[in-house]
């Protein structure tokens, strides 16, 4: 088994080996939209780096399934400004783009905003050592994106249909020779929210996410990521998923997944 999500082509900088690790749950040869969220937040962050920068938005879309498959990862400064610059980011197989990126960077403030503290945001959940280990996913793949990362539930379970509070942890670097940043280890465990919050079953229903959104007003501290997590299906097949994202020492932000959902 490998140790990354993802082995850099030597001989081309914006290619990138999938391993075995990227894997979804239900086939063989699909990957998990978190791996490759994760990917676009590396080349993102990559991207005419500038100190004193954030990322503080990003938003992906998935174009279609994304395959075992090395894939080419691109990104460029869509808009240019002194404050705030958008960054888009593109993953490609050779039959072309499956996954695809917008992120906002702005400017952190120097000195830091003297602001009431009424605005700041507070609270906490259980942290991961109050968590139980959940039994191992239901999934007929025997390594894969489900092996590779550590769940601990808080509240709710694979097998317990409805809102959860799950906290995630990588277990391998989503680029070898790397360490995962905090924008990569939130964008990988964020696509997990429509998953740990299931309402439907899921052996009678697809509830499959078009994309993710993450918003983060700071970076998570340490290795894990807690998502507070729900999904508001409808009758008409247009779900919704949404995660409200902690770290142990709060909140940070919030991600959502649009769900396109019917019967198997």
């Amino acid at each position: 088994m490998s140790d990354a999500f993802y082995l850099p082509d030597p001989a081309d900088p914006q290619r990138f080996v999938s391993t075995e690790l990227t894997r979804g749950p239900w086939s063989p040869d699909a990957q998990h939209a978190g791996p490759p969220s994760a990917l676009l937040g590396h080349v993102i962050e990559r991207c005419e780096p500038r100190p004193g920068f954030q990322v503080g938005r990003v938003a992906v879309e998935i174009l279609g399934p994304v395959p075992l498959e090395p894939l080419t990862v691109q990104a460029r400064v869509l808009r240019p400004g002194r404050s705030v610059e958008l960054i888009e980011a593109t993953i490609s197989t050779d039959r072309g783009p499956v996954m695809r990126a917008n992120a906002w960077r702005f400017k952190l403030a120097e000195p830091e905003l003297a602001l009431p503290e009424r605005f700041l945001p507070t609270g906490a959940r259980p942290g991961p050592d109050q968590a139980a280990v959940p039994a191992p996913f239901p999934s007929a793949q025997p390594v894969g994106f489900h092996t590779a990362i550590e769940y601990r539930f808080v509240t709710g379970s694979f097998t317990q249909p409805g809102p959860a509070i799950c906290w995630i942890r990588l277990k391998y670097p989503i680029v070898a020779g790397t360490v995962p940043s905090p924008l990569e280890r939130t964008l990988a465990a964020a696509d997990s929210g429509n998953g740990v919050s299931a309402v439907l079953d899921w052996s009678r229903y697809l509830f499959i996410n078009t994309d993710l959104t993450v918003s983060l007003y700071r970076q998570p501290v340490g290795e894990w990521v807690c998502l507070d997590a729900v999904t508001y299906p409808q009758s008409h097949g247009i779900g919704l998923a949404e995660s409200a994202l902690y770290d142990e020492k709060g909140p940070l932000g919030r991600s959502t997944q649009t769900l396109f959902i019917a019967t198997r």
